[in-house]
């Protein structure tokens, strides 16, 4: 598959793109019952909704992947890390060759996976998920440049009940201050210009097998889950081949895979 010239637009304007029905349901099905399994038993590594809550930009900077549970009695997971080497599943839709040339045409180059962040089973689990904040993930990781693409694969419905993504369209082509943002790093409801700019903001329901493409700059968040069931994604993340990590940051600290 391709994208049309019309969907490429979509993406470098607003810095997303939703393809509906893109993943098979039975594969969908598949991942979402080896996450279950994964989650029922705490599988490490994880990171739980303390962590996240607690985390400091340093933390953020410096954290290995998982063992959250030996510190925390009583843990709500808020995601399964390193899923591209928990099951083959997991790893052939990461590889899948349906998606190849979709990463190809948006990062004009060969992708390559970054097994260093996201790579995740995403969750908001109901009553004891946790608000995600406007963020920009390319703030916390670590590449030549900023020419990374987010594949956010939908494995139920997700809305604005159970914690859906919200978008501000073209923030990835803004430029911000230092004090746009807090002392974590997440986009300040209460600074007068991010409000205005907020008001901006975008969500679409997604279904089980739409995928969402969205840039490393581009802000977004999601609700907390007020439902009575789980809402269950999976991310990951690819950059252009020639667009390396930083040596010696957490960017560089997991090999990588080349989808030539």
């Amino acid at each position: 598959m391709r994208l049309t010239e019309e969907q490429l637009e979509t993406f470098e304007k607003r810095g997303y793109l939703v393809l509906r029905k893109f993943a098979e349901p039975e594969l969908c099905d598949t991942i979402l019952d080896i996450a279950k399994a994964h989650l029922k038993h705490e599988v490490p590594p994880v990171e739980t909704e303390m962590e996240y809550v607690g985390k400091s930009k340093e933390e953020r900077k410096t954290i290995s992947d998982g063992h959250a549970q030996e510190w925390e009695e009583h843990i709500t997971v808020r995601r399964l890390r390193q899923v591209y080497h928990r099951d083959i599943v997991f790893r052939q839709w990461m590889e899948s060759d349906k998606i190849r040339p979709i990463l190809k045409q948006i990062l004009k180059e060969s992708p390559t996976i970054t097994i260093a962040h996201h790579n995740s089973i995403m969750t908001k689990m109901p009553h004891t998920s946790t608000e995600t904040y406007w963020h920009q993930d390319i703030r916390y990781w670590h590449f030549k440049s900023d020419n990374l693409v987010s594949v956010w694969l939908a494995l139920d419905e997700e809305n604005d009940a159970n914690g859906v993504l919200e978008f501000i369209p073209g923030s990835h082509r803004m430029t911000f201050e230092a004090d746009q943002f807090d002392e974590k790093e997440y986009f300040s409801d209460n600074h007068a210009d991010n409000r205005t700019l907020i008001e901006t903001k975008e969500q679409t329901v997604l279904q089980k097998g739409d995928v969402v493409f969205f840039h490393s700059k581009l802000l977004h968040r999601a609700n907390k889950n007020k439902t009575q069931t789980a809402k269950i994604s999976f991310v990951y993340t690819v950059h252009g081949k020639s667009n390396h990590p930083i040596a010696r940051t957490r960017s560089s600290s997991f090999p990588e895979v080349n989808l030539d």
